[in-house]
């Protein structure tokens, strides 16, 4: 059977670029896959097709031989397998093709083995009391440095790294496996694309070596609990000149012993005597500001009450508002009274009436009208 016109497999017509030639091997590669049509073998066969006539065409030279002579340009093995390493157009977007497929694709190093450094984790912890006013911290991170002797490069001073003899200073291999190729890390440079014959004595090649830094951290107002900041370019630096990584500051603010926070507000439960929540009274609060608040208690106060403090909260991160404190009532319980303050307390319970207790009073009303049904 006569083969089909490598520009027709493609969908593409003889004056296509290559990124129409690229954009039209991946759709087809895409909708073809073994992986995509099990069992298929017509789609497998398909696919071989599309990998065959995107190999040919691709390659300027084989394209011009195939536009003068056909197919019969490459009958004489032209086209042949065979084994070792050699380029590929499968290889070439295998990773932009099916790395979605696989969970995304890998980062490449360049050709002169520039690698961007790895980014650095920090736990930092502060009270409210900072996270409400903010701060300027001073940190110290164990970090890798570029070295300073052979200025990142790895080779020692007036030596410098060589091309890989085995990538030709690409970082990647590709090995022919059956009808596509396969690209791996190249086995020598171990992906940089250069070899160092003569490494720098301090950093033994890696451009490289590991210091204590110390960094100033702004903390600014009104931070909450599992924030994260981004300092840029502060993490590990890069290999061979790449660009450094970031360090992440996660910062959690420590439980309160008075409050507890809830957005931009703040919430305090306050304990009184009963006497206080029965006749009235006031006390004081101190807040996050450093100043004191008066709460006026009124008479006849409920336990569970809350008394709002306008802007007594925290301030919202990067605005001019500010929340609001809530002051929740907590009526306590008289204990270990003596006979004296006994026998005012029964003498007080006889003499009150249903007014003094409504709640109570009606509540066990309508329980006892439930029971009798």
């Amino acid at each position: 059977m006569a083969k089909a016109d490598f520009y027709e497999t493609l969908g593409v017509s003889k004056t296509a670029d290559e990124k129409e030639l690229k954009s039209a091997f991946r759709k087809m590669a895409m909708k073809y896959h073994p992986d995509k049509n099990p069992g298929d073998a017509s789609a497998e066969q398909t696919f071989k097709n599309v990998n065959e006539a995107y190999e040919t065409l691709k390659d300027p030279q084989k394209r011009a031989a195939y536009d003068r002579y056909g197919h019969a340009a490459f009958e004489q093995g032209g086209m042949g397998g065979g084994g070792g390493f050699q380029g590929g157009g499968f290889s070439d977007i295998f990773e932009d093709i099916f790395g979605e497929m696989m969970g995304g694709g890998r980062q490449r190093r360049s050709a002169s083995g520039r690698e961007r450094g790895g980014d650095l984790r920090y736990n930092m912890e502060i009270s409210l009391e900072e996270a409400y006013a903010g701060k300027t911290a001073q940190i110290r991170v164990p970090t890798s440095i570029t070295c300073d002797v052979c200025t990142g490069t790895g080779a020692k001073p007036g030596t410098s790294p060589k091309t890989c003899a085995t990538c030709q200073g690409s970082g990647r291999v590709r090995a022919a496996q059956g009808f596509f190729s396969i690209e791996r890390t190249c086995p020598t440079c171990h992906g940089r694309g250069q070899t160092i014959s003569d490494p720098c004595t301090k950093c033994h090649g890696h451009g490289r070596v590991t210091e204590e830094r110390s960094l100033s951290v702004n903390i600014p107002a009104g931070i909450e609990d599992g924030t994260r900041i981004r300092l840029s370019g502060e993490g590990e630096a890069g290999v061979r000149g790449g660009p450094a990584g970031d360090l992440y500051i996660f910062l959690s603010v420590k439980p309160h012993e008075f409050y507890q926070r809830d957005g931009a507000d703040l919430y305090c439960t306050v304990p009184i005597s009963m006497t206080t929540a029965a006749l009235g009274g006031t006390f004081d609060v101190a807040t996050l500001d450093g100043t004191k608040s008066r709460v006026s208690v009124p008479e006849g106060t409920q336990a569970g009450r809350q008394f709002r403090l306008k802007g007594k909260g925290m301030p919202v991160l990067r605005s001019t508002q500010v929340g609001d404190l809530y002051i929740q009532i907590q009526i306590e319980t008289p204990q270990k009274l003596t006979k004296r303050q006994r026998e005012l307390l029964k003498e007080f319970e006889e003499i009150s009436s249903k007014d003094n207790n409504p709640e109570s009073a009606g509540f066990f009303a309508r329980m006892k009208e439930f029971f009798e049904g």
